[in-house]
């Protein structure tokens, strides 16, 4: 692959990263200014707006110190940057790019909630903020209204890392094993 092809590529990359974390961004804010904690509004039968705050990892997990998840996450991205940029010189796919894209916008998403939320909404100090989540899809329910399936609130974050490790396992599992070894 050409050095100029790899700086183009880059750059995609780099301004996908940047367009996702920004919708993503957008719509946490739009949701942290405008919704009370709680506060919910349908906007189909299927799919609602919501405002909930995540101090973990996917669905509420701690496993870590909140101070180490936001450390890791950092971290990891550094490792995601390193790993795109090995793919772009063995000239991978663009389409597997792509997922990797997917992962480090979502990852960078979450960590900005992470590190500057509790302190630009002073609730908390740097690298204690959480996670605004407001995506919610209660798709099955009982007669009494309780959601049987779905109960999961995410964000766009969540659903780009989501997105693509799903694809990663159905469609991309070669690349994947091209690409670590």
């Amino acid at each position: 692959m050409t050095d100029k092809r790899i700086i183009r590529q880059s750059w995609l990359i780099v301004g996908a990263v940047i367009l996702l974390v920004v919708l993503d961004q957008a719509l946490k804010l739009y949701i942290r200014t405008h919704y009370m904690l709680g506060e919910a509004h349908e906007i189909l039968p299927f799919f609602q707006l919501c405002f909930v705050e995540n101090n973990g990892m996917a669905f509420g997990i701690q496993w870590l110190p909140k101070w180490c998840l936001s450390a890791f996450r950092i971290i990891m991205v550094g490792i995601l940057g390193w790993y795109m940029n090995t793919l772009l010189k063995r000239g991978m796919r663009t389409s597997y790019l792509t997922m990797i894209t997917l992962i480090t916008a979502g990852a960078i998403g979450n960590i900005i909630d992470c590190v500057f939320y509790g302190k630009l909404f002073g609730y908390e100090t740097w690298f204690y903020g959480k996670v605004v989540d407001m995506l919610y899809f209660p798709l099955i329910q009982n007669a009494a209204g309780e959601t049987l399936f779905f109960r999961p609130v995410f964000n766009l974050a969540d659903s780009y890392i989501t997105v693509a490790v799903f694809a990663i396992i159905l469609f991309f599992r070669k690349e994947l094993n091209e690409s670590l070894s």
